[in-house]
């Protein structure tokens, strides 16, 4: 990451929640399967929901190659990427107050398509691995022409920002002698036991490394 903070990073609303630590951002990255794209084309925004694999201090995106997307960022466009784990549900005295405990991370910089074949194999290489680790070499690896029909987009991360939520309610002082329930409800992400393709052949185990998944 060439600059964690900047005028763009930079949290403004509720700044003390506002972190800019590599270690907290990239782990932060690190544990969520999506991330948000946010680009602007031809004065029309959109959001765009993906998946992505941290290598050191850039992403890879991965695409169709006809994707609306991936060609914005290939040409050097600059883009948002946005992340959020939720923690859990914050109920308050105060309606005013309801909130919810997550960690989030907001990130801004540009991309270059990888073009270099053995270069492009590697970034799936990591992609995959990143959401199943072990499974790049135990599955059969992608064709010619599937090669060619993806793009894979390197972000580089120019500058970044964590925000995080935790704790229980903060409610008015004079709120505190009522008699409504407030507390915590946490949330966690769960997975559960692997279920068979229904045309999987007789005697073909689950794989170790999917039968306790987690992240």
């Amino acid at each position: 990451m060439s600059q964690s903070i900047s005028a763009r990073s930079r949290v403004r609303r509720l700044p003390g929640r506002g972190m800019y630590d590599r270690a907290v951002i990239y782990k932060i990255l690190d544990e969520a399967l999506i991330c948000h794209i946010g680009f602007v084309a031809d004065g029309q925004p959109f959001v765009i929901p993906t998946i992505h694999a941290r290598r050191d201090d850039t992403l890879l995106l991965h695409g169709a190659a006809a994707s609306r997307m991936l060609k914005h960022i290939q040409q050097g466009n600059p883009i948002c990427v946005e992340t959020t784990l939720l923690d859990g549900l914050v109920i308050a005295r105060g309606v005013f107050h309801n909130s919810m405990n997550y960690r989030s991370v907001v990130l801004f910089g540009v991309g270059r398509l990888l073009v270099n074949a053995a270069e492009k194999f590697e970034a799936l290489h990591v992609l995959t691995d990143r959401v199943f680790p072990g499974r790049w070499s135990d599955s059969r690896a992608p064709s010619a022409k599937e090669m060619k029909m993806t793009s894979i987009i390197e972000f580089t991360i120019e500058s970044a920002s964590a925000k995080m939520r935790a704790g229980g309610p903060k409610d008015d002082a004079s709120d505190y002698d009522q008699a409504w329930w407030a507390g915590v409800i946490p949330a966690e992400q769960k997975f559960h036991a692997p279920v068979p393709d229904e045309k999987l052949g007789a005697g073909i185990p689950t794989p170790s490394y999917l039968k306790k998944y987690k992240r």
